[in-house]
């Protein structure tokens, strides 16, 4: 991919102690070790440890008690893209065609799965397979103990770019559900969705409708419902098992970069500058959160308070319900990348290379907003369940 940073070209920095930043935000430690911008940032289940993937090639493990890298982990020949962190393992998959499985108190290198021919984009981890998405037009399953290729999905016609995926358990009365074996939901640069047997690979349902690239995707449980964000500047919703196009969020005006789904309430980050709050059975808007001054480009709602990051290279926190901008972090140098929120701690990773720690203590702890009707799922960013009808699943 053209214009990438150099590997080599950010001066090796050391974390330095908390300092006070403006807009109300205290910094807590400020971790610049990565060579090179942060392109991702993942929580383990159990929230003891952090995991970056960075522009340097590496990746590093961090420990959330003290915020000091615990392990650095090496091997990729170009810059890693995205990453995942279980409790036992970690995950990281790169422009080198590559994922790689690591030991996370070693910090060895457990498994390296080849078989993709270009970039791989993104990766999931459950029930124990590796799903992952590629520029090559193709994601994949694997076996998480073998690092062999169990399932080729085939039908995109530009770059995969992200993935979610449902276990067979998760399909309640659905005929043929554990011969089915799941279904894995992609997203493209060709404008479609995919929804997948994961057992046979075959494509049981392609969501048509979107005119732009599909950056995008949750999936919400009990309704068997996806929703896609895309560079048309709309959201979509979709039945995934019968494919139909169930309404169309308009209003922003650009492209919609980042979906978060809490409490039948869908918030979309964008291009436009704003984030807004949807019902996610209506497609009413219901709030616009401004304020930012670039691109939206990454969310997390936590206990009340929605956290964005921006190309503004701020990030902000806001009150969900009011929509009343609460607190900035301001120290960053470039694009925020991802967030993360643990306890009292705001995690945000940047194209600067650093991973900041932010105390969000004395925020509100509100309940989230609610529904017009009742609640009956809590989804969250490159959520991987989906709910289903007791319908038949049929290849398309």
């Amino acid at each position: 991919m053209p214009g990438r940073p150099s590997l080599a070209g950010r001066s090796h920095l050391v974390s330095r102690p908390a300092v006070r930043m403006g807009g109300g935000g205290s910094a807590l430690r400020v971790c610049a070790d990565h060579r090179g911008g942060i392109n991702w940032l993942s929580l383990s289940p159990d929230g003891q440890r952090l995991l970056t993937g960075s522009e340097d090639g590496t990746a590093r493990l961090w420990s959330t008690a003290d915020g000091q890298c615990c392990a650095l982990l090496q091997g990729h020949e170009s810059y890693v893209t995205f990453c995942q962190l279980e409790d036992e393992a970690a995950f990281t998959c790169s422009a080198d065609h590559t994922i790689r499985k690591w030991d996370v108190r070693t910090g060895q290198c457990l498994q390296v799965f080849r078989g993709h021919t270009s970039i791989v984009n993104r990766i999931l981890v459950a029930n124990n397979q590796l799903f992952s998405s590629s520029y090559d037009r193709t994601a994949r399953a694997w076996s998480v103990d073998e690092g062999q290729v169990s399932q080729e999905f085939r039908g995109h016609r530009n770059c995969v770019l992200t993935l979610a995926y449902s276990a067979p358990w998760d399909l309640p009365g659905a005929p043929c559900a554990e011969e089915v074996g799941g279904l894995l939901v992609t997203g493209s640069t060709d404008g479609t969705a995919k929804v997948w047997q994961v057992a046979s690979g075959c494509c049981h349902q392609t969501l048509r409708g979107h005119t732009g690239a599909v950056l995008c995707l949750v999936l919400d449980t009990p309704s068997h419902t996806a929703f896609t964000g895309s560079t048309d500047t709309t959201i979509r919703a979709w039945d995934i098992l019968s494919g139909e196009q169930l309404r169309v969020f308009r209003e922003h005006q650009g492209s919609v970069i980042c979906l978060e789904l809490v409490n039948r309430h869908v918030y979309s980050g964008s291009a436009d500058r704003t984030v807004k709050c949807w019902l996610a059975d209506t497609g009413e808007r219901v709030r616009t959160f401004a304020a930012h001054r670039h691109s939206v480009s990454a969310l997390k709602y936590h206990a009340g308070t929605l956290f964005t990051g921006s190309g503004d290279a701020r990030a902000r926190a806001f009150d969900a319900r009011s929509g009343a901008l609460q607190r900035v972090f301001r120290g960053h140098a470039f694009v925020i990348n991802c967030i993360q929120v643990h306890e009292q701690v705001l995690y945000t990773a940047s194209h600067d290379g650093a991973l900041r720690l932010w105390d969000v203590r004395g925020l509100p702890c509100a309940p989230p907003p609610r529904p017009s009707a009742p609640a009956r799922s809590r989804s969250r960013l490159f959520s991987n369940k989906v709910g289903c009808a007791a319908a038949p699943l049929q290849p398309a």
